[in-house]
């Protein structure tokens, strides 16, 4: 097995008793403590319109942390291509890479709110084919030499070149994947996928097979990074009696943001894969539910985390972005959770993290 890298999600979770603001500090101090430890990198997540993590804008928070913590890389999980201009996207990616000492690792997708799609006006039968157009733009744009575009979403006739100068050092993009489909869109792309483990392990072997197979040499040496929920304690009973607290809150809210009950993606072909993946999401706001959820991520002793990472490293996976931040998860409790897990857990895999407690 190699090295393995561990990231933490820095998102806000929401508590109808905080303010956003509120919110927002604590993601600070959860960046502060991640670089203490030695995590590889604070990884945001893009939301709108709803209290499921409410974070419009990574890029720009990614900025204000990025000043407070120039070493820490930085990552997303996701930006939706299809809401973008792909100009302003490219120049906002360049300078913030320019602003920042770590690496900026950003997961890229195509959203599955129906929502944010229609507070957009965009037809969310275009997001596959604006996903893919949008990141050829910033992709080109990245060259850091001058580009022209011509496609069905955006013409640039007159060739321009990006400013800042976006070659200062390499950013790192990972496609999210909802299907084997999608990891052969990711592979035509060059782009290594980034899966969820509540995904059974024989979809996410399927899916890393089938995105080696079109990857070709993108496939070697690729970070592969996959996001998973962490509750650490003493017993594996402790840890699943946090996950039958918080976990039914998340899911809830969920729930709200993809209007999951309605099924708004029933007449959406590109999304038939989505409308079948949530339409038991209702259940896993029961408690009595949570086991194979909490079974498919890190939740138990770190024996048993151990354990599960085991397997999923074993399919492939060596970035492993773990999250605590559930609604309603005290700061201390999460903070402690993330202390135990990189104290105990991270150093039998990363060197690096070795490396950081050793000294």
């Amino acid at each position: 097995m190699g090295d393995i890298a561990f990231g933490f999600q820095a998102a806000p979770a929401s508590d109808l008793h905080k303010s956003d603001q509120a919110l927002y500090r604590e993601v600070m101090a959860d960046c502060a403590l991640g670089q203490e430890l030695g995590y590889d990198a604070a990884w945001l997540l893009e939301h709108h319109f709803s209290d499921y993590y409410p974070t419009p804008s990574p890029l720009l928070f990614m900025a204000h942390i990025a000043a407070a913590f120039p070493d820490l890389s930085l990552g997303t999980s996701v930006l939706v291509l299809p809401w973008y201009h792909p100009l302003r996207l490219a120049e906002e990616i360049a300078m913030l890479n320019s602003m920042t000492n770590g690496t900026l690792h950003l997961g890229i997708g195509r959203g599955t709110a129906r929502m944010e799609y229609d507070a957009y006006n965009i037809d969310m039968n275009e997001a596959r084919a604006r996903f893919a157009e949008c990141y050829r733009i910033v992709e080109k744009g990245l060259t850091g030499e001058p580009f022209t575009h011509d496609g069905p979403f955006w013409k640039i006739d007159k060739s321009i070149r990006l400013r800042p100068d976006p070659t200062t050092k390499k950013v790192r993009f990972y496609g999210a994947i909802g299907s084997p489909a999608s990891a052969e869109v990711m592979g035509d792309l060059g782009v290594a996928p980034i899966c969820l483990s509540t995904f059974p392990d024989k979809l996410l072997s399927r899916i890393l097979e089938r995105w080696r197979a079109r990857a070709g040499t993108a496939a070697k040496d690729a970070i592969l990074p996959i996001s998973v929920k962490m509750f650490i304690a003493d017993t594996d009973e402790e840890a699943r009696d946090l996950g039958r607290r918080f976990y039914p809150p998340y899911f809830d809210l969920q729930c709200t943001h993809y209007e999951s009950d309605a099924n708004p993606w029933a007449d959406i072909p590109e999304y038939q894969d989505f409308s079948r993946m949530f339409a038991n999401l209702r259940k896993l706001t029961d408690p009595a539910e949570l086991g194979p959820f909490m079974e498919s991520n890190l939740v138990g002793s770190p024996e048993t985390i151990c354990r599960r990472i085991d397997q999923l490293a074993a399919l492939g996976f060596n970035y492993f972005m773990v999250s605590s931040a559930t609604p309603g998860t005290p700061l201390e409790l999460r903070q402690r959770m993330m202390t135990r897990f990189a104290k105990e857990v991270c150093p039998r895999y990363s060197s690096a993290m070795r490396a950081a407690h050793a000294a």
